[in-house]
């Protein structure tokens, strides 16, 4: 079955994966300084860099200072803090963080459960390229929950995370493909995406490839098998314009 929220948790992110795409933009002096103390686990010295720099508007500064209020590094624990730097990170469109603040929003975490609003900044997010995002939005779509219910959106948002590198987004793409559902129904396609989530570490995909290659023949399972060693997520950095269905195209060519 396609993942569900129980099975992943996105917020808080993981502080180090989001520390590498802060950095990739132009950075201030004072940024550096407290990333590098930040790092060191001197955490009142960054505190103080990320403070100043988030009362200036930084919008990194303010989303790792609500980590830190989230956390209690440097500071005491403190969740309102946190939400509020992490909505005015938001505000100045940074990706992390409307894709942060929606997941709190979807799952009723620290605010009142609200699709819509989930929905509103999961879509900026993805727009951006926040491949966790485009994830929650197959979610939403699969379920109907905020929008009407569409399959085919949701495979389509599924297989814009799943090439990216999700793994919870390749195992619901595999899911659909055994289905057939806002699909054709294709074997290969399910055991080629259940073997590339099996790798990427989602627990349930072992199991799922598994069932799939039941129903096919040895030269079926050879030919998803190759076709899922092939497979590399796509890394560059205009993430809403690239050929996401190659993969499945060559595939489906090929017979």
């Amino acid at each position: 079955m396609p993942f569900t929220v129980r099975q992943y948790h996105p917020f808080p992110v993981l502080l180090t994966v989001i520390l590498v795409v802060l950095c990739s933009a132009p950075t201030w002096a004072g940024f550096e300084e407290g990333l590098a103390t930040y790092k060191q686990g001197d955490y009142s010295t960054a505190l103080k860099e990320f403070r100043t720099l988030a009362e200036r508007g930084d919008a990194r500064a303010q989303y790792i200072l609500s980590n830190m209020y989230a956390k209690g590094e440097g500071v005491p624990h403190d969740d309102q803090l946190a939400f509020w730097w992490l909505q005015k990170a938001a505000e100045q469109e940074l990706a992390v963080a409307q894709y942060s603040l929606g997941a709190m929003y979807y799952k009723g975490e620290g605010v009142p459960q609200d699709y819509q609003r989930a929905f509103h900044l999961f879509q900026k997010a993805a727009k951006q390229g926040n491949a966790k995002a485009q994830l929650y939005l197959g979610l939403m779509y699969a379920n109907g929950q905020a929008v009407p219910q569409d399959k085919q959106q949701a495979v389509l948002r599924y297989r814009l995370a799943a090439n990216e590198g999700i793994a919870e987004a390749q195992y619901s793409l595999a899911t659909m493909y055994l289905r057939g559902d806002g699909v054709p129904q294709d074997y290969v396609l399910a055991h080629m995406w259940a073997q590339v989530a099996s790798a990427a570490g989602s627990p349930g995909a072992p199991k799922l490839q598994k069932e799939v290659a039941r129903y096919m023949t040895p030269g079926q399972i050879a030919e998803a098998q190759l076709f899922a060693r092939e497979w590399k997520p796509n890394l560059s950095e205009n993430h809403t314009k690239r050929d996401t269905m190659s993969i499945e195209e060559a595939i489906i060519s090929q017979r």
